[in-house]
């Protein structure tokens, strides 16, 4: 049993170097002997998830020594497509050693014969064909805003989130599409994740705007399954907001990274998105003072993560450059705000008088 714990040991080791450029040495051969151990590790995750006592004993070797983020024994499980979306990230891995991954991501051996077609091995599958590709025909046009990379990124999850629906539909568990995605988030970049999220709403919104642009079939027939595609499709976005507007600061950061476009479009396609937002520019902009001797609008706190006079400017600006309907609800914010604070008429007083009158003469010139 020692044995079996001291090999189970070096799976953190594995998947470390798997990230380093150690990997730049690698050939075909050291890669399937990488493989084959991912796979052995999976096999041990199969022959003990049913006794409690050796799979505590598992996970307590796996986390020794270990910083964040620590495996655990579910990680064992998922070993081969760990380390295989590991290397692909990495680009120290040489063209041929690549390619033999690639291979073996595709056609995994005993694939067919596995009993979860939906898991972690399908991303990884998908992810090494758009590598393969350097052209995606299959993806939609770039939403606009997005990076291309951020943009594959984006379609992965919201496929793999769709899969996800399905198997927790079958196992009656509507909960675990989210604790899913916080899991896959938590492991990239703030930054990145901000991005990923965003495109995902976006490429969601996108897909359904081309169905209704369509209406019918190729025969000409009415699309009787667009209700039930744009249903499927509230029930992807439904994780994505909820994960974005649960927590208030996180909230806060995606609103303070991404451009005022980009959020201006969220908000035209979500209202669950839009009012929030819109409260949050509201407490932005409340902390706003009046210089009088610079003439202009400041923060009241400078260390505090708040948007200046310029930024807050730009988004409502963008907010009314978006449907009429969010044109309409962002003016009847900004006057509701402004008569709240006085209904001031001049420059000075209120920084809700000063938006209304800035964004009223942008809509003018239009």
């Amino acid at each position: 049993m020692e044995a079996l714990l001291e090999q189970v040991e070096q799976l953190p080791a594995l998947l470390a170097v798997s990230r380093s450029a150690l990997v730049r040495d690698w050939d075909s051969l050291t890669l399937d002997r990488a493989l084959e151990w991912a796979r052995y590790f999976q096999h041990l995750y199969d022959r003990f998830r049913t006794r409690p006592r050796l799979r505590e004993a598992l996970g307590r070797r796996l986390r020794r020594g270990q910083t964040s983020p620590l495996l655990g024994f579910p990680h064992l499980g998922r070993c081969p497509q760990l380390l295989g979306l590991a290397l692909l990230e990495n680009r120290a891995l040489p063209p041929a050693a690549c390619r033999r991954l690639i291979h073996s991501l595709l056609q995994p051996p005993g694939a067919e014969a596995g009993p979860a077609p939906h898991s972690l091995a399908l991303l990884a599958r998908r992810k090494a064909a758009f590598r393969l590709l350097a052209l995606p025909c299959g993806l939609p046009r770039p939403a606009k805003g997005l990076e291309p990379q951020v943009q594959t990124q984006a379609q992965l999850l919201l496929s793999r989130l769709r899969e996800e629906g399905q198997e927790a539909e079958a196992a009656g568990e509507a909960a675990g599409r989210l604790s899913w995605l916080s899991d896959v988030l938590e492991q990239l970049p703030q930054s990145r994740a901000f991005e990923v999220v965003a495109g995902a709403l976006l490429l969601l919104r996108q897909g359904s705007g081309a169905e209704q642009a369509g209406g019918r079939d190729r025969d000409g027939n009415s699309l009787d399954g667009k209700q039930t595609s744009e249903a499927a499709d509230e029930c992807v976005a439904g994780p994505l907001l909820s994960w974005l507007l649960g927590n208030q600061e996180q909230f806060s950061a995606f609103c303070l990274f991404l451009s005022g476009s980009l959020l201006a479009s969220l908000a035209g396609h979500y209202s669950q998105f839009s009012r929030p937002y819109l409260e949050l520019l509201t407490g932005w902009g409340s902390h706003l003072l009046y210089d009088p001797l610079q003439g202009r609008w400041v923060k009241s706190c400078l260390d505090k993560a708040e948007l200046s006079w310029a930024e807050l400017k730009e988004r409502f600006t963008s907010l009314c450059q978006g449907s009429a309907l969010l044109r309409g609800q962002t003016q009847a914010a900004l006057k509701l705000l402004k008569a709240r604070d006085g209904d001031f008429k001049v420059c000075g007083l209120s920084v809700w008088t000063d938006l209304l009158m800035e964004v009223e003469e942008y809509l003018r010139k239009e």
